[in-house]
């Protein structure tokens, strides 16, 4: 049973000065050009955004949550309508995660052992077991087009004997989300990725990327970051996976993050990101600009006239005013974090293209070095001079 010889990514090109690369992931809903930005719909909605305005922004993907949708509105509803695109009318292409991560952050109670993780439900104190099948099984009635096995999400900070731990856990679990994978005819419409976990342990990581690469996957992706480990930890992680990882696989930077990490991190070599950042900050009252941050509630944004990014063609930016924006942000109106998200989300899928324009006409290097400048990034520093 080995790797299918399909053209689910196809490498494009690698930029000359740095390791971003251009690619397309072609699933059964459709292409995704790459490097690509996941809006995160955790329970089957972006939240205070509408798939229509999705479409709007280029949004080329959703991510969706297995853990969440498994609990409500549960397997059996969705198994109804014939899968998770269908149920959310959504058509085209889709990710979902293992629900491992909120198996570890969000239930109180959980016990876990080479089996599998027995946990209680966040909604109403339920109890529940996902083993690797089980979540296959899930994933199989989700119907998405790219889906993760089930792993153990190391925390931050992670002592030696922890991160062991879950580098040989997720080994063992990712064998066996393969073989009831390929057991289930899911290879026929679906594609399943690779985590690489490790923490903060070089060594752990190079470890976890051979284990993970010799048992085969169609994407690897890196996780265990942005768990509130500092950044100089996470791109550390991509410095020592990255080499390691096939050139003819997708690689994903798992919850990742802030706009001048995913663009240090496609110089780094990675592909595919996902974060709800866009749209939490958005309900906090926070857009993003080309100049870094902007807190919309703030005093200095009374009388001005300017859109919140005059780089900006979303259609918030092309109609409304920083002004008004922070009059609804202070007043309680829903519809000014709805601005706000939508901006946000517009803004990153927008920097997403810029990228991927750039690199394919060879000028990334000093489009990366001009973004974080003027976004006022640290990670300036660690461009290559």
């Amino acid at each position: 049973m080995g790797e299918r010889l399909n053209m689910f990514f196809q490498h494009l090109k690698t930029d000359t000065h740095t390791k971003a690369r251009l690619g397309v992931v072609t699933t059964a809903h459709g292409q995704i050009q790459s490097p690509f930005f996941m809006p995160v719909g955790t329970n089957g909605i972006v939240k205070s955004i509408s798939a229509e305005n999705l479409l709007e922004m280029e949004a080329q993907i959703m991510l969706s949550n297995t853990y969440h949708l498994y609990l409500r509105p549960g397997m059996e509803i969705i198994e109804q309508f014939g899968g998770l695109h269908k149920y959310i009318s959504w058509d085209k292409p889709m990710l979902t995660d293992s629900g491992g991560y909120q198996v570890f952050s969000l239930s109180k109670l959980r016990k876990m052992n080479d089996e599998g993780v027995e946990f209680q439900s966040h909604l109403d104190g339920s109890t529940h077991l996902f083993t690797p099948e089980k979540v296959m099984d899930i994933e199989r009635t989700l119907g998405a087009d790219m889906i993760m096995p089930l792993d153990v999400c190391a925390p931050y900070p992670c002592d030696r004997p922890t991160a062991e731990e879950s580098v040989r856990r997720t080994s063992l679990w990712a064998q066996r989300c393969k073989d009831r994978f390929y057991k289930l005819g899911m290879d026929k419409t679906q594609n399943l990725f690779g985590i690489i976990q490790g923490s903060v342990y070089q060594d752990l990581r190079e470890q976890a990327a051979k284990e993970i690469i010799d048992i085969g996957f169609e994407g690897y992706a890196i996780g265990g970051v942005s768990v509130g480990e500092p950044v100089k930890n996470m791109f550390e992680a991509v410095d020592w996976v990255v080499p390691h990882l096939p050139h003819h696989k997708p690689r994903y930077l798992m919850g990742i993050g802030m706009p001048d990490q995913m663009v240090h991190a496609v110089s780094c070599g990675i592909d595919m990101f996902d974060t709800c950042i866009p749209t939490r900050y958005g309900r906090n009252g926070t857009a993003f600009t080309y100049h870094g941050k902007m807190v919309a509630r703030n005093a200095e944004f009374m009388r001005d006239s300017l859109p919140i990014d005059p780089k900006c063609d979303c259609y918030v930016c092309k109609k409304y005013s920083r002004s008004y924006i922070r009059h609804l942000v202070n007043s309680g109106e829903i519809t000014g974090l709805h601005f706000l998200s939508y901006h946000n989300l517009y803004f990153y899928n927008q920097l997403m293209k810029k990228m991927r324009q750039h690199i394919s006409d060879g000028t990334f290097a000093a489009f990366e070095k001009e973004f974080l400048t003027n976004y006022g990034s640290e990670l300036v520093n660690r461009i290559q001079k």
